[in-house]
């Protein structure tokens, strides 16, 4: 379990560990490239890489400051592609491994005030892609969830809300239905599955 808030990553820990289940936590930065290269020297081999950490600026695009486009940037596309640089080969090596990453609506739908973001976002799908025939070959699947919008965050219900409204399911998405999406395509149930992005964003991208 990673994440910059350690106290928060030991509470997911202590109830995975109460649920029967084995976990243990990081905490790290995933901007800062030498933080990034020691949590994958310390985790070592895994079986399952998914990449979900990040953030969203929204904004007029003249409005963005260099080192708010470079912040998008380093945790959105540079972390990603730098721990699937780090983890990727050592699953080849073994023949097996599954890695998804966390994209989003915005990469296949034009967003007012959301460019750079939808850019970063458009980076993940594109890197699935390529890391799916690069990784193929020796076993590893790499796949991607696009999701709309989520109830992640209280004090945007109203914001999630009014955009999970435009969708066909009308809307905005639990964050769990978003963890079985990331689940499935991480199963075996996904075995054939590699380089597909799946949205979960309640029909939004259909219209």
């Amino acid at each position: 379990m990673h994440g910059r808030d350690r106290e928060r990553a030991e509470s997911v820990v202590a109830d995975i560990r109460l649920a029967g289940g084995k976990a243990r936590s990081y905490c790290a930065d995933l901007a800062d490239p030498g933080a990034l290269s020691e949590l994958v020297h310390d985790i070592g081999a895994i079986d399952i890489l998914v990449n979900n950490a990040g953030h969203s600026r929204w904004g007029a695009t003249a409005d963005l400051t260099v080192d708010e486009l470079d912040g998008l940037y380093f945790s959105n596309v540079r972390a990603p592609f730098l721990l699937v640089a780090g983890i990727a080969p050592v699953m080849a090596a073994r023949g097996s491994g599954c890695i998804v990453s966390v994209s989003s609506m915005s990469a296949s739908i034009g967003l007012a005030n959301g460019a750079a973001y939808g850019a970063m976002k458009a980076a993940i799908v594109s890197l699935t892609k390529a890391w799916a025939v690069e990784f193929g070959p020796a076993g590893v699947r790499v796949n991607a969830v696009a999701p709309g919008p989520t109830h992640t965050r209280p004090d945007a219900r109203e914001s999630f809300d009014a955009t999970g409204a435009q969708s066909p399911l009308g809307r905005a998405a639990h964050p769990d239905e978003i963890a079985d999406a990331i689940l499935f395509l991480a199963s075996p149930r996904a075995s054939y599955i590699t380089g597909a992005t799946l949205a979960v964003d309640g029909g939004r991208t259909a219209l």
